[in-house]
């Protein structure tokens, strides 16, 4: 049996492979307006890191929880409420929350 490529199917391989590797450098591209903010996310809402025994995303215990982040715009966290915070606002360091 004798196989032949196409143009076309070169092509269509070709996209796939530029698309494969442009996808890390958009997703960093994206992250570069983002920060971390801990203490600002709901139980079971925050975007990564909950602490000791969970895993990732969405694992967060309790709202506001103080070692839990979600992603905030750059320049807001530290404006967005968080009751169980020292300073009574989001965080970019994780911090032992206080009682809400």
């Amino acid at each position: 049996m004798k196989k032949t490529i196409t143009a076309a199917s070169l092509a269509l391989a070709f996209g796939a492979a530029l698309t494969v590797a442009a996808a890390p450098v958009f997703a960093q591209d994206k992250m570069a307006d983002k920060e971390k903010c801990y203490g600002v996310a709901l139980k079971g809402k925050n975007d990564c890191k909950a602490g000791a025994g969970t895993t990732c995303a969405g694992t967060s215990k309790i709202d506001y929880q103080g070692n839990a982040f979600s992603l905030t715009p750059k320049g807001t966290c530290e404006k967005t409420a968080s009751p169980t915070s020292p300073t009574g606002y989001g965080q970019t360091k994780e911090f032992k929350e206080k009682k809400a």
